[in-house]
């Protein structure tokens, strides 16, 4: 079942299929914990889970199965490696590379039986965050792979015939191969016992002072985003009101334990902390390969840039950020609901947002959108509104978050850009020119305000509209939806939401100047007045499409 659109978490009932010798669910959308069910598949050989969205640990339960072949790779899978996963029977394969793994590699190889005799067996731990020393193998593989990880110490004699890929990213380590630094002698180490008080004294004494110079200089962050090459090295938080500080954001999460992980985003985890105060925040990290790679340094400095400088009720909140070399994190209010997605994708979510909440959100997106493109100066252009970026409160009201995309608009330049955003949310003219406007978000919010009253985003529908109209003669609105709500007994919530559709069609033109502006919209929406007079079931689709709302401004720009 690999290569599929596959989502949620692996059933448990899958300990019935007490005969499977191989599964394989891999590149696929798969979330949640593996299940310790599958463990009690005696007969399995190959389990293949990579290329998913699985977190929380490795169940120790596969650690006692006959395997030939394990891959975690490219998950989110957390906590340490379990010394059992090395006492895995026949194993020829163990690749649980590109994950969240932390702490030591085990160096329990006691039991360790069919492993010691198996010929070349493969091992792949890079890409986590696993410390410590390297152990001595009490066997020889064939292919290893430790690269980027937080290693330190000498490489085993065992392993210096390895090449230095298999150890590279590990800037602690030392040995006699191509890139490390030698390993120090016992006169080193003599010496190091020496300085290491005076210089944990010096240590203390300059965090002192660097603790000092963030707490006075933190108003001017809001002013001016430090460089990686200026303040880089601070480990110190900038924030609004002064009262977060970084020992707490650690202590709240225990230093980044996977079980507060609340989810991933384009260029980091998300975490959920209580402060001392009682304050609950979100933190999104950007994980430390992620730092490393300019793209997603960019992103997330242009998040902070933006949100330190914008204000408004619907767009989520920034409290402070950290940039520190190895430990970098924005603070964000906490949004108890999560992303619209879910919300729209779980049924008991979508049955708690009614009709009257949902006409609410759009509202609120829309406000917001009007906000950034008419108040601010220069125009801020999102660039990515989509249902993930729409954050719900514990009331269900709405705030869009992830700037990492954002782009100032500079009248005096051709604003050309590289296509960014959510396939199904980009704008058709970004594919021919490359010249982002602000009508791209508006075109955004035409396929969200559609999504959010059918429950599920309308590209079928786009489709459709989009091929010819005598396809849509029929189609009446009440057919498009969200089934899970019952049809609106009220004729002003009616007219609510045959209002957002023509306004949704409105926004979808192909033309950008045929679109309406975000203020416009956002007026409209100050006082909503029902376009058609007439039953959901009596209004076509093809009526909204053509309707002349907003036709006056055909070359507004």
């Amino acid at each position: 079942m690999a290569s599929n659109l596959l989502e949620g978490p692996i059933p448990h009932e899958i300990e019935s299929l007490k005969a499977l010798k191989c599964l394989d669910l891999s590149d696929n959308k798969l979330s949640g914990s593996i299940p310790t069910q599958i463990g009690n598949l005696s007969n399995l050989t190959y389990l293949i889970l990579a290329n998913n969205y699985l977190s929380v640990r490795i169940p120790l339960q596969i650690c006692y199965l006959s395997l030939y072949q394990l891959d975690l790779s490219h998950n989110f899978i957390g906590g340490d490696i379990p010394s059992q996963l090395f006492n895995l029977s026949h194993s020829t394969n163990i690749d649980i590379s590109h994950n969240l793994l932390q702490g030591v590699i085990p160096s329990q190889f006691g039991s360790l039986t069919q492993l010691s005799v198996s010929r070349f067996p493969n091992i792949d731990l890079s890409r986590n965050n696993l410390t410590g020393m390297i152990p001595e193998f009490p066997f020889y593989p064939e292919n290893l792979n430790l690269s980027f990880n937080s290693l330190r110490g000498p490489i085993p004699y065992g392993l210096l015939n390895f090449p230095p890929k298999t150890f590279i990213g590990n800037k602690d380590l030392c040995g006699s191969i191509q890139g490390f630094l030698p390993c120090p002698s016992t006169k080193h180490n003599l010496a190091v016992i020496i300085l290491v008080p005076t210089l944990l004294f010096l240590i203390s004494f300059f965090t002192l002072v660097i603790f000092i110079f963030c707490q006075q200089h933190r108003a001017k962050a809001l002013k001016h985003i430090p460089s990686p090459t200026k303040n880089g090295d601070l480990f110190c938080i900038w924030n609004f009101d002064g009262k977060i500080a970084f020992e707490d954001i650690i202590r709240a999460t225990e230093d980044f334990d996977i079980k507060y992980c609340i989810g991933t985003g384009g260029y980091g985890s998300v975490y959920r902390a209580v402060l001392p105060s009682g304050k609950v925040v979100a933190l999104k990290k950007l994980h430390r390969l992620e730092a490393e790679q300019p793209a997603y340094d960019t992103s997330f400095r242009n998040e902070i840039k933006f949100l330190t400088e914008i204000r408004h009720k619907n767009i989520v909140k920034l409290h402070g950020f950290c940039l520190h070399n190895r430990c970098m994190f924005l603070i964000y209010e906490y949004m108890e609901k999560g992303s619209l997605f879910y919300a729209l994708s779980i049924d008991e979510e979508a049955v708690e947002l009614d009709w009257t909440k949902r006409v609410n959100i759009v509202k609120g997106v829309a406000h917001a959108l009007s906000y950034m493109h008419h108040d601010c100066n220069p125009p801020i252009v999102h660039r990515d509104i989509s249902s993930n970026n729409i954050l719900l409160n514990s009331e269900l009201e709405a705030v869009i978050a992830d700037f990492g995309t954002a782009r100032l608009l500079d009248p005096d330049s051709s604003n050309r850009t590289v296509i960014v955003g959510t396939y199904g949310y980009i704008a058709p003219e970004l594919a021919y020119s490359l010249v982002v406007t602000e009508k791209c978000d508006v075109y955004s919010f035409g396929v969200l305000a559609l999504e959010i009253l059918m429950g599920k985003h309308p590209g079928e529908l786009l489709s459709t509209l989009s091929s010819s109209s005598s396809c849509v003669q029929n189609f009446m609105l009440n057919e498009i939806l969200d089934p899970r709500l019952s049809t609106p007994r009220s004729q002003k919530m009616a007219g609510d939401i045959a209002f957002i559709a023509v306004i949704a069609f409105a926004c979808l033109r192909p033309r950008p100047k045929a679109r309406p502006t975000m203020k416009l919209v956002s007026q409209e929406f100050l006082h909503i007045k029902s376009p058609i007079a007439m039953p959901l079931h009596e209004i076509s689709l093809i009526e909204l499409k053509n309707h002349e709302m907003f036709m006056s401004d055909e070359n507004h720009k």
